[in-house]
């Protein structure tokens, strides 16, 4: 589904991001990037999310090199650490804006985001102001607003790590289980072994730019 090939990426005046990366993430697969801040995970991602160009190999979707393609034209989905909600939205509305932005009928757009909510456990939370919102519920309106337009491949950033562990290792697996229902593809992208090993399919384990393992979290346990 997803195919990268001998990715490159430096930054001036030294700096080798990504060193001749291949991977992929097939259809209803949940892949976990795994590594330590600098390593080039996040530069990964936004490379597949066409937010950035690589300085030398290719990205495939479906068969079909998509490095010309501009973001909006990929159909994936992206959240980041810090969620990027709008504060002087509801949490409806935040759900909804990239639905109403592609032109959505209002009470399609309606029924779509109730689905949503209820999916992620905020049934009722819809006329709520993001402000009043606790860290979890923030992430979880996050994550629904990145599912609400149906992407064919879903991106997640380190989503978790600006909460406690308590309310990590709860998430984690609903996150798992979310995915797993509406059975979209993702990248997911941790430095907690825990949170891998828990949420992904397979573990493509990267440092200094490379990656050094790839395997099933089963296979990596026991190695």
């Amino acid at each position: 589904m997803l195919e990268v090939r001998d990715l490159h990426k430096h930054y001036p005046p030294d700096k080798d991001v990504l060193r001749g990366v291949s991977l992929s993430v097939e259809r209803d697969e949940i892949l976990c990037l795994l590594g330590p801040s600098g390593c080039g995970k996040s530069t990964l991602l936004r490379i597949v999310a066409g937010l950035e160009r690589a300085d030398g190999g290719s990205v495939l979707f479906d068969g079909a090199a998509i490095d010309d393609l501009p973001t909006w034209r990929r159909g994936f989905g992206l959240m980041f650490q810090d969620y990027a909600l709008f504060p002087h939205m509801t949490v409806a509305e935040n759900v909804g804006y990239g639905l109403r932005m592609a032109g959505m009928p209002s009470a399609q757009r309606t029924a779509r985001v109730d689905a949503l909510l209820d999916l992620v456990n905020l049934h009722g939370y819809g006329d709520r102001t993001i402000d009043g919102l606790s860290g979890g519920e923030q992430q979880r309106v996050a994550l629904a607003r990145t599912l609400a337009p149906q992407p064919a491949l879903v991106m997640l950033d380190e989503p978790l790590a600006n909460l406690d562990r308590l309310l990590r290792e709860e998430l984690v697996q609903e996150v798992r289980a979310i995915l797993k229902h509406l059975r979209v593809p993702a990248i997911f992208v941790t430095h907690d072994q825990e949170e891998a090993f828990v949420l992904a399919d397979r573990i493509a384990v990267m440092r200094a730019g490379r990656i050094e393992q790839e395997a099933t979290p089963a296979r990596l346990y026991r190695r």
